[in-house]
């Protein structure tokens, strides 16, 4: 399992550069960004200070959700609850949840939002998982490049383990599972304006693989049917 550090138009070159560095001391390699400032000279590479391979072979999109494409599982940031979620996790919370996803999930993101703003309430939706960071003040707010690295440092100690675990069992990925249950639902009566439903997928990204597989099984069964 791959993790993927995801800054969403960060402004600040600096917070860029620092951000690589934070990742690689932590193990991680894979930085993507989305709309970034300028992040290969100047200020973002004197803060990436050894790790500038990091900013070389970043990856670079025009929005999250272009991104999130590319990906299993996206992991959002917020330092404040949004109403359009109700599911929320510690940071400290990740890693456990995705040794239980660790045959579905292959590769996943952590996106963490704009400097000023964090996430938009659409980029949010995106997100399959939102995160916090448990602080004892609620102000000051982490620095970005600080976020960033608490979340290297936490997910750091359990790489070893997803290394370890054998996939070869998986039949469906967690990106399948959930698309296939979208439009499962839309064929028994459900609408896309239905606060029920996205209530539905937000609660199935809590599952693990084996009720996964379990919800995969009522799937087909349901679409069996209405083939039939």
């Amino acid at each position: 399992m791959e993790g993927i550090f995801i800054l969403v138009e960060p402004a600040i070159p600096g917070n860029i550069g620092a951000t690589a560095r934070a990742i690689k001391v932590m193990g991680f390699s894979q930085l993507w960004l989305i709309k970034p400032a300028t992040y290969l000279d100047g200020e973002a590479k004197w803060r990436a200070h050894g790790s500038y391979d990091i900013l070389e072979k970043a990856r670079v999109f025009n929005s999250l959700a272009e991104a999130n494409q590319h990906l299993d599982l996206l992991i959002g940031t917020s330092a404040k609850k949004r109403r359009i979620k109700e599911d929320y996790m510690s940071m400290e919370e990740i890693p456990s949840k995705l040794v239980l996803n660790s045959e579905s999930v292959q590769n996943f993101g952590i996106a963490f939002g704009r400097e000023e703003s964090g996430l938009t309430n659409k980029e949010i939706q995106l997100c399959d998982w939102i995160s916090y960071i448990p602080m004892q003040t609620s102000y000051p707010s982490l620095n970005l490049s600080q976020a960033a690295m608490l979340y290297a440092y936490t997910l750091s100690r359990h790489t070893k383990i997803w290394q370890k675990i054998d996939r070869t069992a998986s039949q469906q990925g967690f990106r399948n599972i959930k698309s296939n249950l979208y439009d499962t639902l839309k064929i028994i009566g459900f609408k896309d304006n239905q606060p029920i439903l996205s209530r539905i997928l937000e609660r199935v990204n809590q599952l693990g693989d084996k009720d996964l597989n379990l919800v995969h099984s009522v799937i087909n069964k349901i679409q069996n049917y209405y083939k039939s």
